[in-house]
């Protein structure tokens, strides 16, 4: 019996002091860059209130070759949304709000479809996903960059999309209600989001590199450019600069400087001497508020699943797990927390595989949980080619009847009866146009979704965005008198912002 008990403790001490090597997270990481065709990666593992390890892989940009190092900066994406909250915790302890305070007590114009949700909508609501609008819903006025909406337009235009379920009763990401929680924000202290973000948060800490958006870098020289696949071949594209994302996905940092935020959040909000906020903040933030569904647990053991404010918290074998990812195009990151072991991760990725920080994080994870599992590299890659050779099927389907049609000289589209100018409420005028015979499409105000229209079949058409890094083609359903129409997109792979089923144009003449 006694040997049974020390023999428990042995196996138990192991499962708590266990690590993985620094040459164990090299091979991981250069296994991960092959297999998922990824330039560059950066990961920062943190225990214990010390970094153990931060490290570059691969290199920034494929076309200058310069090597990804500790210091490099990446587009943090939705991580930055747990600043966000950090930023309000701030002002609760402050007394200058509190988290049921409503959003029309701060900003009267806010309005939602409903006139009850518009009265009842709170700062806490704004941060947990929960609003009864679908997953992404107008982040066409966010994405992609190259538009000219404003955060005002957003608290304005917001009012236009309709919920797809009752408010407070069901889990839907969105990216919106963060960029009102920066208005918020700037209303009550005073100062920018970036300004409040940087001050009260990032300089405290000494996260002396990072910004709050790109176009605040005091140095770009050590920065990663995004990456996308496009045709068969990675394709360095343009950065997301705009300002409006801000709240919801603006920040640029290092892996270096994210530990010290890591070391922050596992340390009850304090970094050395500087209590940024009270634990009972700390604890309010990391409290659960809206059930996430369970449909896929794998490859842990997962009991229950919720976003509390700027962090998604779940159980993983019986630890409580704190995270977040991040995506932009060209870029994927995560940041991950296990409380109970005072451990942190940090992946940055400077292409949009979300598997291959997946398999990096979950590598490292284990190890320290002692958990014995499959390759990740090799099962995530496995489950990715399933899915895209499944979304290829469909899209090929599309095009190769497009094309088909467009040879048919039988087969006589009408393109006069589609030209017009055509408006959504919230995302404003597109112009259907015929040139030479061809139909196209143009937005108004977000003046890179422009393509060309083809015939598919009955009332249904298909847009092929000249941007073919979006990976984003759309169905357009026109009503018999081509008065109205609206999109779908094409592949169940398209990122959700494009979220084309939102809208409903209506002509306008």
């Amino acid at each position: 019996m006694r040997f049974k008990l020390v023999l428990l403790l042995v196996l138990a001490n192991f499962v708590v002091s266990a690590q993985i090597s620094e040459s164990e997270v090299d091979a991981l990481v250069e296994k991960t860059l092959k297999t998922f065709n990824v330039p560059g990666i950066a990961v920062g593992i943190v225990k214990d209130g010390k970094i153990v390890l931060a490290k570059g892989y691969g290199v920034t940009n494929i076309k200058t070759g310069q090597k990804v190092d500790a210091n490099t900066l990446f587009g943090v994406a939705s991580n930055s949304k747990s600043f966000t909250s950090a930023a309000l915790a701030i002002l609760v302890d402050e007394g200058k709000i509190n988290w049921d305070d409503k959003v029309i007590k701060y900003l009267p114009e806010f309005k939602m479809y409903n006139d009850y949700v518009t009265n009842e909508f709170t700062i806490r609501d704004l941060l947990t996903h929960r609003s009864g609008l679908g997953l992404g819903a107008g982040d066409l006025m966010i994405w992609p960059d190259g538009h000219d909406f404003t955060p005002k337009d957003i608290v304005k235009n917001i009012q236009y999309l309709k919920p797809v379920s009752a408010f407070r009763t069901k889990y839907d990401y969105d990216n919106l209600l963060y960029v009102i929680a920066g208005e918020v924000i700037e209303k009550v202290s005073g100062k920018s989001w970036c300004e409040f973000v940087e001050t009260r948060i990032m300089n405290p800490i000494g996260m002396d590199k990072s910004a709050c958006s790109w176009s605040r870098l005091k140095d770009t020289t050590n920065t990663i450019v995004p990456h996308v696949p496009t045709n068969g071949k990675l394709e360095v594209i343009p950065r997301y600069t705009n300002h409006i994302f801000d709240a919801a996905a603006g920040i640029y940092s290092s892996v270096n400087d994210l530990s010290k935020w890591l070391i922050v959040q596992l340390n009850d909000g304090k970094y050395n001497n500087q209590q940024l906020f009270s634990k009972k903040q700390h604890d309010e933030m990391w409290k659960p508020q809206t059930i996430m569904p369970l449909s896929n647990t794998k490859p842990y053991k997962t009991l229950f699943r919720n976003y509390a404010l700027g962090w998604r918290v779940e159980d993983i074998n019986g630890y409580l797990q704190v995270s977040h990812s991040g995506a932009l195009d060209g870029i994927v990151t995560q940041t991950l927390m296990i409380p109970e072991l005072q451990l942190g991760i940090i992946v940055l990725t400077n292409q949009q595989s979300g598997a291959s920080f997946t398999a990096i994080s979950n590598t490292i994870k284990d190890r320290y949980l002692g958990i014995t599992n499959p390759d990740h590299v090799l099962t995530l890659s496995a489950d990715r080619r399933q899915k895209e050779d499944d979304a290829d099927k469909i899209t090929d389907e599309v095009w190769e009847t497009a094309a088909k049609n467009l040879k048919d000289k039988t087969l006589k589209t009408d393109f006069k009866k589609y030209v017009g100018t055509f408006k959504d409420n919230w995302f404003g005028d597109v112009s259907l146009f015929e040139k030479k015979g061809r139909l196209y499409f143009a937005s108004k105000r977000s003046s890179r979704l422009m393509g060309e229209i083809f015939y598919y079949k009955d009332n249904t058409f298909a847009v092929k965005w000249n941007v073919r890094s979006f990976h984003a083609d759309s169905f357009i359903f026109f009503d018999p008198d081509a008065n109205h129409f609206k999109m779908k997109a094409i592949s169940p792979l398209t990122d959700f912002s494009y979220d084309f089923h939102d809208l409903d144009f209506n002509r306008v003449n």
